[in-house]
């Protein structure tokens, strides 16, 4: 079975919208490698409306030189959205109606990471239905000030830290899963066994 796992760069006060405006001078090897890793372990990418009006405008026009082009353009990928009529992006399906039972259906189908980013808002919707399966953060030690959260308005969504690694630049990379949830009589998590 697969997984939904999401990639973000963002900054120390959780600000994910714009990270072309303040994190490429953190970019080294070593957030090159972890990006690639994630590239690599890729069945299909999962995107929002917005992601998609913006990356299927860009990328089938860039030239297959360029690695993530060829990769994106070629990936199959599925857009999560109600007003998406047709999907005009090489290799992309729409999925909507009852989204978290085809996104179930999806992973069922997946051996390996449905991989996204960009849409803070699928991901908090991911966590409340269940579905995001590991959040790999690229923590920049940055303070942007202004722009999107990650984490605005939502409920409390408690995780649990997989890994973490300091990069050269200051950057931290962390990945959590969304923790096991707590039974009311014990305060201890459940783990489904007898």
């Amino acid at each position: 079975m697969g997984k939904i796992v999401s990639n973000f760069f963002i900054s120390l006060d959780g600000v994910v919208e714009s990270p072309d405006q303040w994190h490429f001078p953190y970019f080294n090897d070593e957030m090159g490698a972890a990006v690639g890793a994630g590239m690599e372990t890729s069945t299909a990418f999962l995107m929002g409306r917005r992601l998609y009006d913006e990356w299927a405008d860009y990328w089938p026009r860039q030239s297959a030189d360029e690695p993530f082009a060829s990769f994106i353009n070629d990936h199959p990928k599925y857009v999560v959205s109600s007003s998406l009529d047709k999907a005009t992006w090489n290799n992309t399906t729409i999925i909507s109606g009852d989204v978290a039972a085809r996104l179930r259906e999806l992973k069922e189908r997946n051996e390996g990471a449905i991989t996204m980013s960009g849409s803070a808002t699928l991901v908090r919707w991911l966590l409340a239905n269940g579905l995001l399966d590991e959040l790999h953060l690229l923590v920049h030690p940055i303070a942007v000030g202004h722009g999107r959260r990650l984490f605005e308005d939502t409920p409390t969504h408690r995780l649990r830290l997989l890994s973490n690694k300091v990069f050269q630049t200051g950057v931290l990379h962390s990945v959590y899963a969304p923790a096991e949830p707590e039974t009311a009589e014990t305060g201890t998590a459940e783990t489904g066994t007898a």
